[in-house]
Order: structure tokens, then sequence, then C-alpha cells
């Protein structure tokens, strides 16, 4: 599949795409609490999308049941809201989310910490969100793919960490996964030259112990294998011929 350049009404269409997601995203970090369901978080972020006349992207996507992936501690991404499961004090939670607007998706991923949580979780929130910000140093019109790649990577295992490599990002647009798909961690290769009007979806998920995972018996939701906990940090980011937009994160303070 060819990667899409998007012109500027569909860039247009993105970009409020990508500031709805992110005033969803910002709305259920104030929301998160200890003794919320799993599945009351799902409702909640279902109930925000559809009061902008979006369509949660995620929802019956290849099958899957909800609209927000809620993913707790060793859960690296794709856990399934339920009812019985319950967020207590000191877990980390990963939310990943995707609104479709006049038919072009956006798609956003944060990890937070529920009340009080350990140094170690705090740190590898707080290093996967750098992993983010190193790679699309590189997110500019010239430069190669997978210098993303090999900065997300080279950032996080400096720092002992471990860099999923069997979940990657995409690019997005009229489709929520579109080429290419952009790992997070160095490739032999350079990959496609970046050209503006490209649009990537960006995700490191980084594990504090190793880089293997499983998936569980749901077919969904994906772990460590050593259980060991997981973060997930992912925007929609713009390729510009300057500096890269990131149409779902517009202010980095609100994070």
């Amino acid at each position: 599949m060819a990667i899409t350049i998007k012109s500027a009404r569909e860039i247009e269409l993105m970009t409020e795409a990508g500031r709805i997601l992110e005033t969803v995203h910002n709305e259920l970090k104030k929301a998160l609490r200890p003794g919320m369901s799993t599945l009351e978080i799902d409702r909640l972020g279902e109930e925000m999308i559809r009061s902008y006349n979006c369509i949660p992207s995620f929802l019956d996507y290849n099958g899957y049941p909800a609209s927000i992936c809620v993913s707790v501690n060793e859960e690296v991404v794709h856990g399934i809201p339920n009812p019985e499961r319950i967020i207590k004090e000191g877990d980390i939670v990963s939310l990943d989310a995707g609104v479709i607007y006049k038919g072009y998706h956006s798609d956003a991923a944060r990890t937070y910490g529920v009340g009080e949580i350990s140094p170690d979780a705090d740190e590898l929130i707080k290093v996967t969100r750098e992993c983010f910000f190193e790679g699309i140093k590189y997110a500019k019109e010239g430069n190669h793919l997978f210098d993303i790649s090999r900065a997300i990577g080279k950032y996080a295992e400096e720092r002992g960490y471990g860099v999923v490599r069997d979940l990657c990002g995409h690019g997005i647009g009229m489709n929520l996964h579109e080429a290419p798909e952009i790992p997070n961690f160095e490739m032999q290769r350079k990959g496609v030259k970046l050209k503006a009007g490209m649009t990537l979806a960006i995700e490191p998920m980084i594990n504090i112990g190793g880089w293997e995972v499983e998936w569980l018996s749901d077919d969904w939701t994906v772990v460590t294998r050593d259980r060991s906990l997981s973060a997930h940090y992912e925007n929609t980011v713009l390729i510009t011929e300057g500096e890269p937009r990131l149409l779902t994160l517009t202010s980095r303070e609100v994070d």
C-alpha cells in the first residue's frame, strides 16, 4: 500500500479529529480514579467521542468490542474494558483511543499513574513519553522513516528498558491503519523518505523488563511476557516542510 500524502482539506479534517481526541484524553485523565472499572472508562470515552459527532475508531475494528483500549500495569495494549476489572491506587493505566471525524481518523495513547505510584512506574511513564519526543526530532521532510525508529529505540535501551518489537506505529488517514509501519527500534534499512503531507501515528511501547510480549486468551490483550510494567505514548503527527505538527497534542503542558 502506498503512503498517502494528505491534501490541505484532508489535513484540516485530521487536525479537527486530533483536537477532539486530545480533549477526550484530557477529560479521561481527569476522570481516572481508584475504584473505577475499566468498562466505566470505556463508556465515558465513547460518550465523549459521540458528543462531538464523531465515531470511535476502535469500536468493532477487526472485532474489537470497545471504544477505548484500557491496559493496566503489565498489559501493553488492547486491554478489553471489563466491569470486573477495577482500577486500584498504584496502578498504571494506558488509554488508547481514536476518533473518526468526517471520515478521517486520529489516534493517540497516554499512560497515567493512579494515585501514588512507585518511582519505577513513574520513571517508565516519563521515559516512554520522552522516547516519543526523541523520535519526532527526526519527523521532518527529507529524513528517513527509520530515523524516527532508531531514535526511539536508542533512547529507551540506553536507559535499560525493553522496546516492544511485535507491535508498531502506522500511517493514518481515511483508514485507521495505513502504510507505513513504524517500528520503535533500530532497523537495518533507512525506510522511506519523509514528505510533507504524510500523517503518522508514532507510538513507543516500552517495558521495564524485556521486550517480549504475548497475547492473552481473549486474542486482543497484549502483555509483557515477564509481566513487568509497560507504558504507551502515541500521537498523530503531520509531516510538514518544517517542524512536525502534533495533531493530538497541541500543548505539551496538558499532559
